[in-house]
Formats: C-alpha cells, sequence, structure tokens
C-alpha cells in the first residue's frame, strides 16, 4: 500500500513539474557575430543577414523575427529574395545554394529549407568552370542567372534547381559576339556582375572582371550590344530607365555608358575618379536613383584615396549639391535604398548599410540625413560587455522617467518611423516591463528594453566624467573639419577601444522601487546613483575604505585607483552619481548589493567587504578577509595589461589625428588591444569563477583567492534569537566561509544623524571549503524572504516571522541549509561530482503552472560549468528539472549567464548576441510572426506559400539544422 502511494505521489509530482517547467531557447538579442552577406526584398519589405557561421537571419517590422542554419560549416556569401515571392536563395562559400522559404503553419510562419544545388560542369572540367561569383534573381521569379569563375553564366530554373543547359551562355558564346581586337588583347575573366535591364527583364548585361561587359539578349541567346571598359571592373548598376549602364572600377573610378543598338567605342570611355588625383581604391559597388523632382541619388562604397584615407570605410552619397562621405565604424559588407511607394518606385527614403559590427539606417528626405535609431541588431558591442544585471516587473513611473532621460540622449535621430515593416507581430504583449541592464569596459551601462522579442536601447550611462581619464579633449571623432575634402561624416556607434580598462564595469545593482542604483567597477569604485529629472553640476566625494586593515606584508601590484575630478561636473537628466567608495587595494569589485530601504550599499573585493551607509555618507564596516598565505590575491588581473593598453590608445589617437594610411600598423595595433582585452576578460573569469575541475573533497586553506568576496546578501532575520529579528549582512568567499554580521539602524527620525552599526554574530566554515555562490534565508514558510521595499509597494506578501527561518547556503558544489538562529545544518543536496559540475550561477525564481492559473513555486535556478540548467525546490532542495543549455567549452557564455526572477535566462553567444531561454511553461518570449505572400505574384508561387495555418517563427540553430536535414531530403526524394 505504502509503494502504491508513493508511486502514486510521484507520478503526480511529475504532472505538476510538466506544469511548471518547460526549456526552450527563443530568440538572439543583438548584432549578428561576423556577417557576410546582405538582401532585402522590396515586395516582403524583408532584410535578410547571412553569416560566417552559416547561419541566415530575417527581419521585418520590430518583433519579425526568422532564423535558419545551413547544415553546412560555410560561410554565406551572397542573400537574394525571388522577386514578389517568400523565397530567398544564399550562397555559400563552399559553392552550394539553398533555397529557403517562409511557409505557413497553424497561422504562424517559419523559415525552411526547400532544397540545395551545386553546379556541376562536364568531366574533366578545373573547379573555376562552375565556381559561382555572381547571382541573379530574375524578375520573373522563376530563374536564377549563375556567373563562374569560368565566365560561363548558367540558367537554372527554380525552386527545383533545374539547369536549363540550352539557354546557359558560355564564355565561347560572348567571346565570339566581341570584336577580335579588344579579345586579342586581354582575357575576359570571371563574371563580376549580372544585372537585368529594369525596362525589359530579356535583357541582362554580364560584367566581367577585366572590365568587358555584354549586353545579352536571354530570348534570342544572343549578344547585342558590348561595353569595353579598360579597368578592372567592381560592379555596375542600370538605370531605373534602362538608358545607361554605370560601371565602377578598381582603380576608384566610375563610368556611365549609354545603352544603344550599337557598340561603344572606348574612345568614348567617359570615366570619373570622384576623389582623384592620386591613386584611389577600388569603387566596390555604386547605385544611381532617380527623384520625381531634382537630380538622383548617386551612391559608392570606396574610392577614396589610397595613401591617405585607404583605412576608411566609406560610401558617398551625392544629391544635388550635396556631398557626403559616410565613414562608418569597421568594414562595409554591402547596402541598399529603401525607396517610397507600394511598387517600391518612388524617391529614396533610407540608405541601409551592414558592416562588420552594426547596422546603420540613414534618413535621406530628412535635411542632414540623420541616422535612424535601430529598434533591433543594436551592437551590444559597441564596448566591451563586462557584466549584465536583470530587473523584472518595473513599476511604470521608474519606466517613463529612464524613457525620458533616454530621449534627450536620442535627440540627434531622425524623427522618421522604422523603414523596414515587413511581416505581421502577432506574439501578445508583455506581461511586464523588463530592464536588462549591460556594463561595458568603457564605463558605460546600458539599459534595454527587455519585455519582448527586441532588445531595444532605452538610455545609457556614463560613469567616465566622475574620474580624469586618458581622454583627449581634442579628440572629437564625429566630424570632418569645416571645408574638408573628402567631406567626411562620422557615423554609427561601435567603438570598442577603452580609454582605460579600469573604468570597466563589473557588478550593477538597481532597486526598481527607489531608483538607486549602485554600479562597481574595475579599480575598487563603487558609485552610488539616483535617477534626477533635471540636469545637476555637483562634486563627487570619495570615501576611502581600506580592505587590507593593517595587515602588514602586502604590497599591491596592480593597477592605480581612478583620480577622481575635484571639481563640480555637470551631469544630465538621468541617473546621477552622489556618492562615490573607492577601494585600497584597487582590485576588481567582486560582489555588489544594495538595501534601498536601509541605504545601505555592501561591496567585496578579493581582499574583503565593507558596508557603507549612503545617506550619511559613511563607512559602517571594514571586513579584511584575505588569507596571509594569498599573494596572487596582491597581483590584480590588469597589471600586466595596462601599458600596452596605454601605448595602444596613443597609437590609436595617433592614427585618428593623422590623415596617413597607417593601415597595416592598424591592423596590428587592433589585434594587439583585442588580444589584451581578451588576456584580461580571461583573467577576471578565471578569478571570479575559477573553473578547476576536482573531486568534493577539502580544499586546503592556501588556495589561492581564497578570501575574495563572492556574494553579499541583505536580510531581515533571527540571529542572535528566536524572537528577536534584526537587518543583518551576509557574506560568502571562495574559501567557502560564510560571515554574518548584525546592524542596527537608528530609527526613521534619527537616521540622519545617529550611526548605522554592525555587530559579527556568526561565522560559518563549510568542511568542503568550496566557494559560496549564493546565500538565501527563507522564512517561516520556507519562501525566499521578499527584496527591499516589495512589500511596501504591496507586490509581495509580508515575510513570515512566526515560524523558524532557515539559511540556505549555495557552494560551487552543495546546497546546505542550515536552522536559524542556532546554524545547525538541517539537510543538504551534492551537486555531481563524478563529471565535475560545480555551480556557475544561481538566482531565485517564481514558476507559475501552465494550468492552474493560482498556483506556483518558488525554486533555485542553477547554472553550472558544464553548461547545463537546473531547477532545484525551496525550501527542500530537490533536484527537479535538468537540461543542456550552454556548451561546456564556451567559458565565457556560462561566465556571462544572468538569471531572471520568472525563470528566463540570457547569456552571450557571442560578443554582439544573447540568447535568451526559458525554463518555465507561462514565461516565454518569442517570436511570433506571420509574412504572406506578395499580392501580384504568380498563382504557382501563391499555391507555394500560402500559409495553411503554428510553429515559433523562431528556430533554434539545432531545430533550424534538423527541419533544413527533412526538407531537403523530401526535395531530394520529389527529384
Amino acid at each position: 500500500m505504502k509503494r502504491f502511494r508513493r508511486h502514486g505521489q510521484e507520478s503526480q509530482r511529475d504532472r505538476l513539474k510538466q506544469e511548471l517547467f518547460q526549456f526552450n531557447k527563443t530568440v538572439e538579442h543583438g548584432f549578428p557575430h561576423q556577417p557576410s552577406a546582405l538582401g532585402y526584398s522590396p515586395s516582403l519589405q524583408l532584410l535578410a543577414i547571412g553569416t560566417r557561421s552559416g547561419a541566415i537571419k530575417l527581419y521585418g517590422a520590430p518583433g519579425v523575427e526568422f532564423m535558419g542554419l545551413h547544415d553546412e560549416n560555410a560561410a554565406v556569401t551572397q542573400v537574394h529574395f525571388m522577386p514578389h515571392q517568400v523565397e530567398l536563395v544564399t550562397l555559400l562559400d563552399d559553392n552550394s545554394l539553398h533555397m529557403w522559404t517562409l511557409r505557413g503553419h497553424k497561422g504562424l510562419s517559419e523559415l525552411l529549407e526547400i532544397g540545395r544545388f551545386t553546379l556541376t560542369g562536364p568531366p574533366g572540367a578545373p573547379p573555376s568552370v562552375t565556381r559561382v561569383t555572381a547571382v541573379l534573381a530574375h524578375a520573373s521569379g522563376e530563374l536564377l542567372l549563375l556567373g563562374t569563375e569560368g565566365g560561363h553564366v548558367f540558367i537554372v530554373e527554380v525552386p527545383g534547381f533545374r539547369e536549363l543547359e540550352e539557354r546557359n551562355i558560355s564564355l565561347d558564346q560572348v567571346a565570339a559576339s566581341v570584336p577580335d581586337d579588344y579579345i586579342g588583347r586581354r582575357n575576359l575573366e570571371h563574371v563580376e556582375a549580372l544585372q537585368e535591364n529594369p525596362i525589359n527583364p530579356n535583357q541582362v548585361v554580364i560584367g566581367y572582371g577585366r572590365g568587358l561587359m555584354v549586353i545579352w539578349d536571354l530570348e534570342k541567346q544572343c549578344a547585342i550590344q558590348h561595353i569595353p571598359a579598360t579597368q578592372q571592373l567592381e560592379s555596375v548598376w542600370w538605370t531605373e530607365d534602362g538608358s545607361y549602364i554605370l560601371s565602377s572600377h578598381s582603380d576608384g573610378s566610375y563610368c556611365r555608358w549609354m545603352v544603344g543598338g550599337e557598340d561603344v567605342n572606348e574612345e568614348e570611355e567617359k570615366s570619373d575618379i570622384p576623389y582623384g588625383h592620386f591613386p584611389c581604391k577600388a569603387i566596390s559597388k555604386i547605385i544611381q536613383l532617380p527623384t520625381e523632382e531634382g537630380p538622383p541619388f548617386l551612391l559608392f562604397s570606396g574610392g577614396m584615396p589610397r595613401a591617405s584615407y585607404g583605412d576608411r570605410h566609406c560610401i558617398t552619397v551625392i544629391h544635388s549639391k550635396t556631398h557626403v562621405a559616410l565613414d562608418f565604424t569597421s568594414r562595409i559588407i554591402d547596402f541598399f535604398v529603401i525607396r517610397d511607394g507600394l511598387q517600391h518606385t518612388g524617391d529614396p527614403s533610407a540608405l541601409v548599410v551592414l558592416v562588420e559590427e552594426e547596422l546603420v539606417v540613414i534618413d535621406l528626405q530628412t535635411d542632414c540625413w540623420p541616422v535612424i535609431q535601430t529598434p533591433y541588431l543594436v551592437p551590444l558591442h559597441s564596448s566591451a560587455i563586462t557584466c549584465s544585471h536583470h530587473v523584472s516587473a518595473i513599476p511604470l513611473k521608474l519606466w517613463e522617467r529612464v524613457i525620458t532621460a533616454g530621449e534627450l540622449q536620442h535627440t540627434h535621430y531622425s524623427k522618421k518611423p522604422w523603414p523596414i515593416t515587413g511581416g505581421q507581430n502577432l506574439a501578445p504583449d508583455p506581461p511586464q516591463r523588463d530592464l536588462l541592464l549591460t556594463g561595458h569596459e568603457d564605463g558605460t551601462v546600458h539599459f534595454w528594453d527587455a519585455s519582448g522579442v527586441c532588445l531595444y536601447p532605452l538610455y545609457k550611462l556614463s560613469t567616465a566624467g566622475v574620474f580624469h581619464t586618458d581622454t583627449d579633449p581634442n579628440d572629437n571623432m564625429n566630424q570632418g573639419a569645416e571645408g574638408e575634402w573628402p567631406p567626411f561624416r562620422k557615423v554609427g556607434c561601435f567603438d570598442p577601444y577603452s580609454d582605460d580598462p579600469r573604468l570597466g564595469i563589473q557588478k550593477i545593482h538597481l532597486c526598481k522601487y527607489s531608483g538607486y542604483l549602485t554600479v562597481a567597477g574595475t579599480a575598487g569604485q563603487i558609485l552610488v546613483l539616483e535617477l534626477n529629472d533635471e540636469a545637476a553640476e555637483q562634486t563627487v566625494e570619495a570615501k576611502v575604505v581600506d580592505l587590507l586593515q593593517g595587515q602588514e606584508g602586502f604590497r599591491w601590484k596592480g593597477h592605480t585607483r581612478l583620480d577622481v575630478r575635484e571639481e563640480p561636473v555637470l551631469f544630465p537628466p538621468g541617473f546621477q552619481p552622489f556618492a562615490l567608495v573607492q577601494c585600497q587595494p584597487p582590485a576588481v569589485v567582486t560582489a555588489l548589493t544594495l538595501h534601498s530601504e536601509w541605504k545601505l550599499v555592501a561591496f567585496g573585493t578579493s581582499h574583503g567587504f565593507g558596508l557603507y551607509d549612503y545617506q550619511q555618507k559613511n563607512n559602517v564596516l571594514i571586513k579584511c578577509t584575505l588569507n596571509p598565505s594569498d599573494q596572487l590575491a596582491m597581483e590584480g588581473p590588469l597589471s600586466r595589461v595596462k601599458s600596452i593598453k596605454k601605448s595602444l590608445r596613443q597609437s590609436f589617437r595617433r592614427i585618428r589625428r593623422s590623415r596617413v594610411s597607417l593601415r597595416k600598423h592598424h591592423v596590428n595595433n587592433t589585434a594587439k588591444l583585442q588580444e589584451a582585452n581578451a588576456r584580461l576578460e580571461a583573467e577576471l573569469a578565471e578569478m571570479e569563477l575559477a573553473p578547476v575541475q576536482r573531486k568534493i573533497e577539502a580544499r586546503s586553506s592556501d588556495d589561492s583567492f581564497t578570501g575574495l568576496v563572492r556574494t553579499l546578501y541583505f536580510a531581515d532575520t533571527f540571529l542572535s534569537d528566536s524572537s528577536h529579528n534584526a537587518p543583518s549582512l551576509w557574506a560568502g568567499t571562495n574559501g567557502g566561509c560564510v560571515f554574518a554580521y548584525m546592524l542596527r539602524l537608528p530609527p526613521v527620525e534619527h537616521r540622519a544623524d545617529e550611526p548605522v552599526t554592525a555587530q559579527p554574530a556568526k561565522e560559518i566554515q563549510l568542511m568542503h571549503r568550496a566557494p559560496v555562490v549564493g546565500i538565501v534565508v527563507l522564512d517561516g514558510h520556507g519562501a525566499p524572504l521578499p527584496e527591499p521595499l516589495e512589500v511596501a509597494h504591496d507586490l509581495s506578501r509580508s515575510p513570515d516571522m512566526q515560524g523558524s527561518h532557515q539559511l540556505l547556503v549555495i557552494s560551487e558544489e552543495q546546497f546546505k541549509v542550515f536552522t536559524l538562529p542556532k546554524v545547525s545544518a538541517k539537510m543538504k543536496l551534492k551537486l555531481t561530482a563524478v563529471d565535475g559540475s560545480r555551480v556557475r550561477r544561481v538566482g531565485v525564481a517564481w514558476f507559475c503552472s501552465s494550468r492552474t492559473e493560482d498556483y506556483g513555486e518558488s525554486g533555485l535556478t542553477v547554472l553550472t560549468n558544464q553548461g547545463d540548467v537546473h531547477v532545484v525546490s525551496l525550501p527542500h532542495v530537490k533536484m527537479q528539472v535538468q537540461y543542456p543549455c550552454i556548451r561546456r567549452e564556451d567559458v565565457s557564455g556560462i561566465a556571462s549567464c544572468v538569471f531572471t526572477k520568472h525563470g528566463q535566462g540570457f547569456y552571450l553567444i557571442s560578443p554582439s548576441e544573447f540568447e535568451r531561454f526559458s525554463l518555465s511553461t507561462c514565461h516565454l518570449v518569442e517570436p511570433r510572426c506571420l509574412v504572406e505572400a506578395p499580392l501580384h505574384s504568380g498563382s504557382s508561387n501563391q499555391h507555394r506559400s500560402q500559409p495553411d495555418g503554428a510553429s515559433s517563427a523562431h528556430r533554434t540553430r539545432q531545430e533550424s539544422e534538423d527541419a533544413g536535414k527533412k526538407s531537403v531530403r523530401g526535395f531530394k526524394e520529389s527529384q
């Protein structure tokens, strides 16, 4: 009978787990890592980006996102949408072509690969014959023209990828139609470009590498005109009225050729070198678009004078008397222009540029051509991300104040709405307002709206103004000098070069109820800030805290502290610093917490921890945790990196100011700087995470960094006896030690003048000495204590103070529950020791039931060094579920993970992208969108792409691979 009852309880628990927990990777936020190709569909109004890792991502209106992944581990080199259809074709650098479609399923669209194809030449032919160099998606929507390295043009029917051999254009056919004297002087080389006549799709221009262009009639299968340019060809553009062809060349020139019945003589070649007299770089792409009233727009990339500006990444825009060289932050991948009107035939409205590190959109219809703020694809890594902090359920008042402060920073952006509007976002409105705060290497904190599918930038806080840094006041990078030629204008926000690595933000804590924020940095600086709707000029005085407390025999070998400005600083509206604590030695701050009700901030480093009263601006407590044998704690992670970074910063300034080509020097310095940054991050991660594999056994007290403070926690609980609760501070160290201090707060009416005091109350040494990564106090009902001010705002019930409280100490190796106030061990859960699992990240989350509206449970969300996520029940500390999440080798991804209060999480999958995941059945943020076929597409295409009823629009990389395999298999079988 007992066995039957136990089995019934287990099956009931399993059902409950299914109602509470479910693992999904839901959406990728940020900018794709290493983009390599760009495509755009005017009829669908969708943007496509291919990457070097073989991913393909589609974006439309905010919230409309799709992702697929090619099975091949090859870079996407070209992306082409089929005109007026929901299909697109990708070309990879392994020479394979892939057909993708947006197929409807249960009212939503999903991106599926439906076919793949590789050109095959005749037996014995060299690979160059079929290596594709140019692709043209023909206006009919039924043909692909593929130009190759061997000079041939293959014509392929889609979507079936059937080669139409009888319509192929061979090099011999073209050579036969070109005058002998031209062929005799030079071979034609590869096909560089293919363009069709906008008013007669039966005519295409084939551009060959050596400069020759041939206009070919697809119906008559013959050449009707040849254009003998003499310079190496880079790109061609056929003007909208069909009367001219523009060609751009490797010497920085472009030419305009009239399209007519007769061949053009070489003497008629009229070339323009916009930035000439001295040798110029190639113009890699050129576009000319008409306007209804007035002269056309001319846009081209490249063409800069090689010696002076060869290292610039520029797109030139010329319209009427306005001539601007847009100077981008990284290498240009590709660009296109969006035009007004339903048929995409009106005036140019926006220039969309994909560069290696960001997407920039320029408003071409507003004076001065301002940048349009991007609602997605924002470069999270404009300065390298150093830490993250998530805050759920932001009160409306704080939300509005942050947005208002952010809008004041965005006045330089265009007022025009986002121009890419394809698809419908069918996702429900977010149930709450969530913030993700990211700390960066340059001392900034970015506030992101993380409520929905788009991670949208709201506000940026900079802490650098508090300190004297190495910045040069003459370093104005934004605008070129008046009358400067070329007329440069800096665009884009990617700027990874930190002026002082000590500014880097390491810890963030925001109280959403009071609007107080504390941030801590690499050089032991802790700032306390409050939200102010007006600009204010104030002095920020530093309170120095000596964490060594007179210990002798230690000499700090790391970086020096930052110099604080003594004069008043004007702070713009937003978060403004009013208190500063400076740790000595100025080591990285490793733990930070804020209690806004008590007006206290606790902070820790590798040397100890302190408690600061930010109302009275006084130190309350200083505790040194340094082990006498721990010399490594005196090294400082920046000591070996700082000098190289300083010299590199000076080098970059010289490069910025000079107008001399230092391309090779620039590349070398960039590589050194990235290497230094990587080394610093690795040392910080190693110091903070100590990812060492070992069995669960007692560690010796002379392990490195045993005094490093890993976690700090405020609690109103029972420390002295079971009938009197009091405020307390808890600290956990790398050596498995937990310190507890009882705090005495004066009454509210005397809070401003009577001191806060701290008395040591408890000290626990874990037997196995594993690092303590989390501390939680559970109330009489076994529930985690609410956040400061949460009860006062009626957003949480008051904690139970009648029953016994319990202390949960989470070390890297086990979860251990102690009774309070006696601190006697009650129960524990050991993490698996065999595979070397260690707790890396831990959070407290609330899981709602998907079936019973008013039922939910608290649980611990845990990430291990194996990349697995677990949910552990509270208060019984039993393992509930376990899912693989991050690759074990991805140390930086594991180190970057942050959990939310509702069972979601974020981690970096590249320097510029967060992967979002969910452990909850109820809290899912994922794209749900529909893209319908354009109305005037053909009937056969309509049949292929009409929605037939949902699967999520977003697919994880693994799901995309599986779906791709299935769909390709089906395609091959149908063949």
